[in-house]
């Protein structure tokens, strides 16, 4: 099994199981990444993280690590309300033998996708002006790149 952790925030896709580069860093130590495309109509993220596991626990614990990286701000309604898209993938690889001896290999994804947070304006208790414009177009922007992001994963 392996897993990886994307996240979308203002229109740019970040690594978020990259690792950290230095513990001063502003922007919690995650690396940029681009769409390309492979050229069968489809598109992948270059230099995207993979990491091996081989536990629910190990799943979890990079599950949690990654959380961590990811753009958040308070309400009043929620302590940490996620700024950001995500998804995070677990791919599963089994190797199997048919009855007459040959090899085959079976393929699985699942992609656990977190949207932004859009919480009511007056009751959030939101001041601050760039909380207001996060919840305008930008999101409604964010959610069609999120939608080149999950094509991505299939």
């Amino acid at each position: 099994m392996k897993v990886s952790f994307l996240e979308l925030y203002n229109e740019e896709l970040t690594d978020l199981l990259a690792p950290e580069e230095s513990k001063f860093s502003d922007d919690k130590s995650k690396k940029p990444m681009a769409l390309m495309e492979d050229g069968k109509g489809g598109v992948f993220v270059r230099g995207l993280e993979e990491e091996l596991v081989s536990s629910a626990a190990e799943i979890y614990r990079i599950l949690e690590r990654g959380s961590a990286k990811r753009k958040t701000a308070e309400t009043l309604l929620n302590k940490q309300s996620s700024r950001s898209h995500s998804i995070f993938s677990i791919t599963i690889h089994i190797k199997e033998c048919t009855p007459e001896g040959e090899e085959m290999i079976k393929c699985g994804k699942l992609n656990l996708v977190d949207l932004a947070g859009s919480e009511n304006i007056s009751r959030s208790g939101a001041r601050d002006v760039s909380f207001f414009f996060f919840l305008g177009a930008p999101v409604s922007f964010s959610t069609s790149s999120l939608n080149t992001m999950i094509k991505l994963h299939k």
